[in-house]
């Protein structure tokens, strides 16, 4: 599968995500740049997971219907023309970093998937209904991972 090239220039790539972006800053999602898009893909599916939670893995934010000639998002905005759906906090859009206290730091994976063909996804996705629904479709993904700790 081909490679996207997946950034933020808020954080580096298995660098701390700055507080602004937690759940106890001011919560706004980080700006997000991609490259390496292939033609042929017909959506983009941003996901941003933490693996590391204590429940198991734990969903922060799902954007479907991304249009695939966008080259990333603005500061504090989804990506432009995408659905939001409802992450694991049960609200509709990015839902910040917010591990337990005295944890380790927990890793936030933000995986961006291009596909051939429109996904369809319940509305409060759970991480392995959005792989079983994704992964199949994709023609390439990128991923960026940052760490938080409370």
């Amino acid at each position: 599968m081909a490679g996207i090239d997946l950034k933020s220039s808020a954080f580096g790539d298995h660098a701390p995500i700055p507080r602004r972006h937690a759940l106890e800053g001011e919560n706004e999602p980080p700006p997000l740049t991609w490259s390496g898009v292939p033609d042929d893909a017909s959506e983009l599916v941003l996901v941003c997971e933490d693996p590391d939670a204590p429940s198991g893995t734990f969903v922060h934010w799902v954007a479907v219907g991304i249009d695939p000639r966008t080259g990333g998002t603005a500061p504090g905005r989804p990506p432009e023309g995408s659905t939001e759906l409802v992450n694991g906090f049960h609200r509709r859009g990015w839902g910040g970093p917010h591990p337990p206290p005295g944890d380790e730091a927990h890793r936030y994976v933000f995986r961006l998937y291009a596909l051939r063909e429109p996904c369809v996804l319940p509305d409060e996705p759970t991480a392995e209904q959005v792989r079983r629904a994704v992964e199949p479709k994709a023609v390439a993904s990128g991923t960026l991972v940052g760490v938080y700790r409370r």
